[in-house]
């Protein structure tokens, strides 16, 4: 049995987000797919994520200077605490499912919290003498990511920040198997944009069988 961290960053539900759409409509194939699979579904607008702050700092500064998790003040403890669930969450399950909008480039600020949690050394990666080594090399994940304008092609495709600095993320992590589901140009095209996501979710159902 595998466990699947569902994430998703947008505030808006499937019925309303053309990402969310396709992101549950592979998240319900999955799971037929895969019925003993445990699918954890997190919704990041609605986690306590803590951002890395002065406490936070101050925090892993005295707990790798030897003091014990009780010797932090309480915002410390409650930051810190937090992080290491958030971190210790993500490294013990097996797959990743990213769902999130392009906003401006790239994704919500709220998913760039997330990632700053879980890239923790000596969870997801470690420093050695030949470099940094991802630790996550059992892992698979997915990014289904919607915009308005076409960016995974084209001459916009520069612009794209978000697929794309995910994919360095999961290479980080050691992460072997990252793939890229994109529902887009339905801004640009919007009497063809229910053809575009009924395509995306289509492509979604195939990928979910063997993910």
């Amino acid at each position: 049995m595998s466990t699947v961290l569902y994430i998703t960053a947008h505030p808006h539900d499937h019925q309303t987000s053309y990402s969310m759409a396709v992101g549950n409509e592979f998240i319900e194939a999955y799971r037929e797919a895969h019925p003993d699979d445990e699918v954890i579904r997190l919704d990041l607008f609605k986690l306590d994520i803590p951002h890395i702050d002065a406490d936070v700092f101050s925090g892993w500064g005295k707990l790798a200077s030897g003091s014990s998790f009780d010797q932090l003040s309480d915002d410390e403890k409650a930051k810190v605490g937090r992080l290491g669930e958030i971190v210790d969450q993500y490294v013990a399950a097996d797959k990743y499912v990213f769902v999130s909008p392009m906003w401006n480039f790239s994704f919500p600020p709220i998913l760039k919290a997330y990632i700053d949690a879980v890239c923790v050394a000596g969870k997801s990666f470690k420093y050695t003498e030949q470099g940094i080594i991802g630790l996550l090399t059992d892992k698979k994940a997915i990014h289904i990511q919607a915009s308005g304008g076409v960016y995974s092609e084209g001459p916009a495709a520069g612009f794209e920040s978000g697929h794309s600095y995910l994919a360095k993320i999961m290479q980080f992590h050691g992460v072997p198997s990252f793939d890229g589901i994109f529902v887009e140009g339905m801004a640009a095209k919007p009497d063809q944009a229910q053809s575009i996501k009924e395509a995306a979710i289509e492509k979604a159902k195939e990928a979910a069988k063997t993910f």
